[in-house]
């Protein structure tokens, strides 16, 4: 099994700048070998049957330990370990990369065809980053509840505070704790990112916040795990920031 010695492998982030940047599109061999270094695979649309696209550290999939090889499923349980990172598909539409110390369910119901399809994502606790299109589902933290649209998302969850950022598209958010504390983001590029949390007054649970700890070029990573690309052009190096001022 293929695991990076560290999340924050410095090759790690010059491939993703690298992708951001078109080269792998241009087919040179060197992205195609940095790419197959530092993953085990150029990051292009994953076939079918796979599931996984890189492991760094442990991650268990319904509490079994996870390897290139395991599928991932809707109705799922997820856990990694602290500093770890899994990056992964789910029914070739879902792309997600769940960072270490994380605890997700994928909850789940069947379609009118009788397909499992994802229609609920619980953080118990950690750090998620999303992205899928025309699918609409459920975001459950400890403090909010958030209604997807179809949208690429960032996610952090711990008992108190929920860090959320609509990276693009448009999502209902709702603090469990004030029925009052509720609000719809409609977002192009991070407009709006949020905390919501457990202990403000009413009316008064969701906040402003600045974008954290996720980077346009890692959308674009596991949106080319999915066949797409993000809805908006960025520099190939920057680290981005919403375009307001909080």
């Amino acid at each position: 099994m293929k695991r990076l010695n560290e999340a924050e492998d410095p090759r790690r982030r010059l491939l993703i700048q690298a992708l951001a940047a078109g080269l792998f599109s241009s087919g040179l061999p060197g992205a195609n070998a940095l790419a197959a270094s530092i993953f085990g695979s150029r990051p292009t649309r994953l076939p079918a049957g796979q599931s996984i696209y890189s492991i760094s550290g442990q991650a268990t999939v319904n509490g079994k330990e996870a390897t290139l090889e395991t599928r991932i499923n809707p109705g799922d349980t997820m856990q990694t370990s602290k500093d770890s990172e899994i990056i992964f598909v789910v029914n070739g539409n879902h792309s997600m990369i769940l960072r270490g110390g994380s605890h997700l369910v994928m909850e789940s119901a069947k379609n009118a065809s009788g397909s499992l399809l994802i229609n609920g994502l619980r953080l118990l606790t950690g750090k998620l980053l999303s992205v899928s299109r025309n699918t609409q589902m459920r975001v459950s933290t400890a403090a909010a509840t958030i209604g997807i649209r179809g949208t690429g998302f960032y996610v952090e969850s711990d008992p108190e505070q929920t860090y959320f950022c609509t990276c693009y598209g448009i999502t209902d958010i709702a603090a469990n704790a004030d029925p009052e504390s509720k609000t719809t983001v409609e977002s192009k590029h991070h407009d709006r990112p949020l905390y919501i949390v457990k202990d403000a007054e009413q009316g008064k649970n969701i906040r402003n916040a600045p974008m954290i700890n996720h980077t346009d070029q890692e959308l674009a990573l596991i949106e080319a795990l999915v066949g797409r690309t993000t809805p908006f052009v960025f520099d190939n190096d920057a680290y981005s920031t919403p375009r307001r001022d909080y």
